[in-house]
């Protein structure tokens, strides 16, 4: 009873320092103050551009913040593809395989660090719901309207998408998809440490054949 005490206070304690507007004042702890630099140049732009909502005098521009974090999400997300697409040419790895290791993994972080977040408050609903919704985001918005507005500005010309592996990895990907669907069932929908192996265990098969794909060491049969 006594522990459960102590980590409902500290539950409630983390819940009350998130709530807290931002604050740049220079922390007490070694880690804070590692922390504090390291995300510095992330957090100043965000802080003088966008309005601290958890502020009660700012909640009224909660959609200036909103459109205003697409925003800066747009500008870190064409960093992060021009960086990894200079790493990858400098150290002789194909745009494909970056994409499907390094920028997989650096835009999932943020979905496994929310979702791990409402996870903890008791919403788990919202966390599975989070994962599903943002892939989803990504094919029905994140890919069209990049391509959209290139056609709009250069006359209509369609952009061409070719891959070696396209097709067999789109087929590959239903596959997994009714893997993990199975697994869930098979675990009696909890989520149980062998749950948590199966769904890593899947990744890399995903990973390994998407790759033997994209360098042709298995040939696939439909070519786009």
């Amino acid at each position: 009873m006594q522990s459960d005490r102590a980590d409902s206070r500290h539950t409630g304690d983390e819940d009350d320092e998130e709530d807290q507007p931002l604050s740049l004042s220079w922390p007490e702890s070694s880690r804070k103050r590692f922390t504090y630099l390291f995300l510095l140049p992330i957090v100043f732009p965000l802080w003088i551009t966008l309005p601290d909502v958890r502020k009660p005098t700012s909640k009224k521009f909660f959609p200036v913040t909103f459109l205003g974090a697409i925003c800066w999400i747009a500008c870190f997300s064409y960093l992060m593809v021009f960086l990894a697409h200079q790493v990858g040419e400098t150290i002789g790895i194909t745009e494909e395989i970056m994409g499907l290791t390094i920028l997989a993994a650096g835009t999932s972080i943020p979905d496994l660090i929310t979702s791990v977040i409402v996870a903890r408050k008791g919403l788990g609903d919202m966390a599975v719901s989070s994962s599903v919704g943002s892939n989803i985001f990504d094919i029905t918005i994140g890919l069209p309207f990049p391509w959209l507005m290139f056609s709009l500005t250069n006359g209509f010309i369609p952009v061409e998408v070719s891959s070696n592996g396209l097709f067999c990895a789109i087929v590959l990907l239903f596959l997994m998809l009714l893997f993990v669907i199975i697994s869930i069932a098979a675990c009696k929908w909890k989520m149980s440490k062998l749950l948590g192996f199966i769904m890593f265990l899947l990744y890399v098969v995903f990973l390994v054949v998407s790759v033997m794909l994209e360098d042709k060491i298995i040939v696939c049969p439909i070519s786009i």
